[in-house]
C-alpha cells in the first residue's frame, strides 16, 4: 500500500478485534498525537507559509477525528488514561533527525513530513484490516467509521508526500528519499503487528 514495503500481518486484526477496548483507546491517542505533531510541523515551517496552513488545517481534521473516537470511548465506558509509549513513531523520527543532522535544517523539515507520511500509511493499512474484519464480525457502524478513516488516511499520505516535494522543490528528490525511509520503515514494521495497538 502507498510506498509501504512490509505488509502487516493479517492476524493483526484477529488481536485488535479481542482488544478492541484497547485499540480504540489507543487509537484516540494516536489522532491526538497526530495533531500535535502536525502542529509542531507548522511551528518548524516560518519559511513556508502555505505548508504551515495546510499543516494547521490537517491538525484540524485530526482533532475531529479524535472527538470522534472519544465518542466511541464513551458510548462504551472507556477514559483516555494516560498514552503508551509509541516505538513505531519514535524510533521513525529519530531515524529522520540523525539522518537530517548530516544535511540541513530544510532536509530535517522533508525528513519530518516524510515520516509523517508513513506514520499516516501505516495507520491507512491498519484501518482497512480493522475495517474489513470488523465488518464481517458485522459490526457495520465501526466498521464504517474505520473506512471513513482509511480514506482519510490516504489524503494525508498524500498531503504530506506533497508538502515534503514543495518544500525540497524537487519531486523526484523527495521521492528518492521516501523511498530510503520507507524501507527503514519497512525493517521496523517486520517486528510489529503482535500487539493490539494501531502501529503495534
Amino acid at each position: 500500500m502507498f510506498c509501504l514495503t512490509h505488509g502487516t500481518d493479517p492476524r493483526w486484526a484477529e488481536r485488535a478485534l479481542e482488544n478492541l477496548d484497547a485499540v480504540l483507546v489507543d487509537h484516540a491517542h494516536c489522532e491526538l498525537k497526530a495533531a500535535t505533531n502536525a502542529l509542531s510541523l507548522a511551528a518548524r515551517s516560518p519559511g513556508h507559509p502555505a505548508v504551515a496552513r495546510a499543516l494547521v488545517a490537517l491538525a484540524e481534521e485530526e482533532v475531529a477525528h479524535l472527538a470522534r473516537v472519544m465518542d466511541e470511548l464513551g458510548k462504551r465506558g472507556l477514559s483516555l488514561g494516560p498514552p503508551q509509549p509509541d516505538d513505531y513513531a519514535a524510533a521513525l523520527r529519530k531515524l529522520a533527525t540523525a539522518s537530517s543532522k548530516k544535511r540541513g535544517p530544510e532536509d530535517a523539515l522533508v525528513d519530518r513530513l516524510l515520516v509523517g507520511a508513513l506514520i499516516e500509511a501505516r495507520s491507512c493499512e491498519r484501518f482497512r484490516l480493522l475495517a474489513d474484519a470488523l465488518a464481517t464480525r458485522g459490526d457495520t457502524e465501526l466498521a464504517a467509521f474505520y473506512e471513513e478513516l482509511f480514506a482519510s488516511e490516504a489524503r494525508h499520505y498524500r498531503a504530506f508526500v506533497e508538502l515534503a516535494e514543495g518544500v525540497l522543490g524537487d519531486e523526484r528528490a523527495a521521492r528518492e528519499r521516501l523511498a530510503v525511509i520507507a524501507e527503514a520503515e519497512g525493517h521496523l514494521a517486520a517486528t510489529l503487528g503482535h500487539h493490539a495497538s494501531i502501529h503495534g
